[in-house]
């Protein structure tokens, strides 16, 4: 797992710079060279320039110097640049890069804050400043020698003696209060003189951090965590909306929960009583997909998202299959026109640790490619998953069933999606019209015709068009004279029972028309009759690639 993934730009840029030391000092940087080369984080002049440096420490130093460069001139790539050193062959060839790669893993190390820059200044003029005051005694020393020497004018010994005298005691005054000075120099935090007043406030160290009391307690305010949480005081009102929502959506479930089991006794079927699990509808781009909170890990650890094609991992869904991981996932990847982002900083998503040992964060865990649950009952168990597609089944839930026999070799099995889309090129090379679609004989359309089935348990959610409604609906019979349900309608094909396209469509619609005619006063229950009737209208005309709109199907009856 990535650990930068926990650090922003700015500590990334702060170990950089703790770290060039180090880094410089590798022993033949030539590989490492070209790894910053091969991801364009140096220039090529720059580059051919450091290769033909032989002298070890020319080497080191224009090492350092492109290091240097990437700071000042590659900011934004920092988390490109450790991505790129970090990776495993740069690891085993340099220790120096597994130390730092260590450190951000331990946290053994610490984000010190940076010095006021007007502090260092302010001690380059302080230095300055005693130079020019010790010249000056020093001249005036020397003004006074000459005087002395006018006035002694008995021998040239005497005079030396007396200027060595002189010169003495003037070195000793010099060094020793200076020495004094600079121990006791408390200019740093206290850029005041003597004499001089000046408010304490304005001092340079109260521009980063101020002291604070509260009651017995005293503390220190970082002026600059202070800044950034308020300028997150949008973003948290954001995070607190996204929370409320989700609490919204998580209360309704359970109050839709508990309707269903109280009108059970009503319902065609009743509820299947399977816990909805939390997943949110997402987008990057023109990509939907739908992201299931019990698989995130991370934008690379646990494959959440899932598309109509396969799962993925966050990364994947924003850039398919690229080899540098690009940490803007978090905004790039939308909910209800939202960053995913605010669902991370509300902790509805939560990113694992980078030492989760957990099975999706595990590095020996084997990716989990297909669906948790049924496609069709959408509950757990004994699954059978397609080598084609991210759909899982039992073995009764597909049609065809799905015997032991059929699994026992190495050979891939396609689920009846599969097969239909990789024989919808070759199956139909015309158009047919809505009458001959009918007209054809069951017997060579089976597949077409489980396809459909499939299509409706899956869009039946609760199962109310699934099971005979006499058991569990009051008063249906004196009101339905031919009852028909979906598992009667795939017993029915399963026992050649159909001749024709025709017989077995009038069955499936007759399920439609049975819901609306008793459903008259209920609305509910209608509505979902019509949705699904649309559903396979619409994927009849598409199966048997239907030339024409034409009248429905219940007209045929």
């Amino acid at each position: 797992m990535d650990p930068l993934d926990f650090l922003t730009d700015e500590e990334l840029l702060r170990f950089f710079r703790c770290s060039r030391t180090e880094m410089s000092c590798m022993e033949q940087p030539h590989t490492f060279l070209n790894q910053l080369r091969d991801h364009h984080l140096i220039p090529e002049e720059m580059y051919k320039k450091l290769i033909r440096c032989k002298s070890k420490e020319v080497r080191e130093k224009g090492v350092y110097q492109v290091l240097d460069w990437v700071e000042a001139e590659r900011p934004n790539s920092i988390k490109v640049f450790w991505n790129c050193v970090f990776r495993d062959h740069l690891l085993q060839q340099y220790p120096t890069l597994r130390l730092l790669r260590n450190r951000l893993l331990d946290g053994s190390f610490t984000f010190y804050e940076k010095l006021p820059k007007k502090v260092e200044k302010d001690e380059e003029e302080e230095d300055k400043k005693k130079a020019s005051e010790e010249g000056k005694d020093g001249e005036e020393e020397e003004e006074k020698e000459e005087e002395e020497v006018k006035t002694r004018k008995n021998s040239k010994e005497k005079e030396r003696s007396e200027s060595a005298e002189e010169e003495q005691p003037s070195t000793s005054t010099q060094s020793n209060p200076s020495q004094k000075r600079k121990v006791q120099s408390p200019t740093n935090c206290f850029p005041s003189r003597k004499g001089e007043k000046d408010d304490i406030w304005t001092w340079p160290i109260y521009k980063t951090q101020l002291p604070v009391t509260c009651g017995d307690k005293e503390g220190i305010l970082i002026r600059n965590k202070l800044a950034k949480e308020s300028e997150e005081d949008d973003d948290e009102e954001e995070e607190d909306e996204v929370a409320e929502e989700a609490e919204q959506e998580r209360e309704e479930g359970e109050r839709e929960e508990q309707a269903n089991t109280a009108e059970g006794g009503s319902r065609k079927g009743g509820s299947h009583g399977a816990v909805k699990k939390s997943v949110f509808k997402v987008t990057c781009g023109d990509i939907n997909g739908m992201l299931h909170k019990d698989r995130f890990a991370s934008g690379l650890c646990g494959k959440s998202i899932r598309t109509e094609l396969r799962w993925m991992t966050p990364v994947e869904f924003v850039k398919g299959e690229s080899a540098l991981e690009d940490p803007s996932w978090k905004n790039d990847i939308r909910w209800d026109g939202k960053p995913l982002n605010l669902l991370i900083k509300s902790k509805i998503l939560v990113i694992h640790s980078l030492l989760c040992k957990c099975k999706l964060c595990s590095s020996t865990a084997k990716d989990r490619d297909n669906d948790d649950d049924c496609f069709i009952c959408r509950s757990q168990g004994s699954l059978i998953c397609c080598d084609e597609c991210p759909r899982s089944f039992h073995q009764r839930c597909h049609l065809p069933n799905v015997d032991d026999a059929m699994l026992g070799d190495d050979r891939p099995w396609l689920c009846t999606f599969c097969v239909l889309r990789a024989s919808q090129s070759w199956s139909y090379p015309t158009q047919m019209t809505y009458q001959e679609a009918l007209t054809c004989r069951i017997s060579d359309h089976p597949l077409e015709c489980q396809y459909l089935l499939l299509c409706l348990y899956h869009a039946d959610e609760d199962h109310i068009f699934v099971k005979d409604p006499c058991i569990n609906v009051r008063n249906y019979t004196s009101e339905i004279k031919t009852p028909i349900w979906l598992d009667r309608v795939v017993e029915k094909l399963q026992q050649n029972l159909y001749q024709s396209v025709q017989q077995f469509v009038s069955d499936v619609l007759l399920i439609f028309t049975n819901c609306a005619t008793f459903n008259r006063d209920n609305a509910e229950f209608r509505v979902m009759g019509e949705r699904l009737k649309d559903l396979f209208e619409r994927e009849f005309k598409s199966t048997f690639s239907i030339q024409l709109q034409h009248p429905t199907a219940s007209n045929s009856q």
